[in-house]
């Protein structure tokens, strides 16, 4: 438990220090947005990519880890799609809850990996997000957009411009043509990569919204039980059927037990979703996974 806390509490302190930065208007306003951009379509394309242009594309995790990801995405998608059935949420209102249980902070989840399991676990991180952030991403857009009718191209459009996917696939295919990262751009992609995750964490705290939690009491507390716990025991089930191997578990487990994306609430927003119950369940999560989060991978490690 000490290692866990040891290993984590950093990643929080940073997530606290973008928010309290944000708050007190430093370095100001304009800052937190040209950040978030930088990170996300050049420093963590910049990680994805050197992970995976360099991992070994035939290891054998990945099929493995790919029929894990269908159970267990698959599952929890069924699920969803039930209750809405039940319940008559609106697309609006789905879009949000189904997003607070399917998509995950992949910033946290990479930072966490790094530090619990070093290059090893960051290898296998991204061969599950190769896997799991397109997946996601149909999924998200799927929900928001139920109530009206999208074509295969309003669906794949979002997902193809997706830079972290883009990044991913580029990884892929260059990894496939054999020439390594020559000339030192290993180097340039690593330093560009050291850069992502302390940046990225500072941003999910400048993203948290506390005002938005008053109110929807109820579906906050429920949503926030069914990511940051649900999940994560239906991950732990689907690696013991599977039988996957330790550190594969130990990697799918943590990404179920993620609180969801800051980009939800974008993407909530450009859709025409329940932006501030998107904006209550991020911030919730983010702000419980402090707790979750140690209390999921010592049960793991037990």
């Amino acid at each position: 438990m000490t290692v866990l806390l040891q290993s984590l509490w950093p990643l929080f302190a940073l997530i606290v220090g973008g928010y309290f930065l944000r708050r007190h208007d430093f370095p100001g306003e304009a800052f937190w947005p040209a950040a978030e951009r930088l990170n996300y379509f050049i420093l963590f394309p910049a990680l994805l990519f050197s992970s995976l242009a360099t991992a070994p594309l035939d290891n054998p995790a990945l099929p493995r880890l790919a029929l894990a990801v269908l159970l267990g995405l698959g599952g929890a998608w069924l699920a969803l799609l039930l209750v809405r059935r039940v319940r008559g949420w609106p697309a609006g209102r789905f879009g949000a809850f189904t997003q607070g249980i399917l998509r995950f902070n992949t910033y946290l989840g990479l930072a966490a990996i790094g530090s619990l399991h070093g290059q090893p676990g960051l290898v296998l991180a991204a061969l599950l997000l190769a896997l799991m952030v397109p997946s996601v991403n149909v999924l998200s857009v799927w929900s928001l957009s139920a109530d009206r009718q999208v074509s295969a191209a309003g669906l794949l459009l979002p997902i193809l411009k997706n830079p972290l996917i883009l990044a991913c696939l580029a990884g892929i295919a260059f990894n496939l043509t054999g020439l390594g990262l020559p000339g030192g751009s290993d180097r340039l992609l690593g330093l560009l990569a050291t850069a992502s995750l302390p940046l990225g964490l500072l941003c999910v705290g400048a993203a948290l919204r506390p005002q938005e939690l008053r109110g929807e009491h109820g579906a906050l507390v429920w949503n926030c039980a069914l990511r940051l716990l649900a999940m994560p025991a239906l991950a732990l089930l689907v690696a013991r059927v599977l039988q996957l191997p330790p550190l594969e578990s130990s990697v799918l487990v943590l990404f179920f037990a993620l609180p969801t994306a800051p980009t939800a609430y974008v993407l909530t927003r450009q859709l025409g979703g329940d932006g501030q119950l998107m904006a209550g369940i991020i911030t919730l999560q983010t702000l419980l996974s402090a707790i979750s989060l140690p209390l999921v991978l010592t049960l793991l490690a037990a």
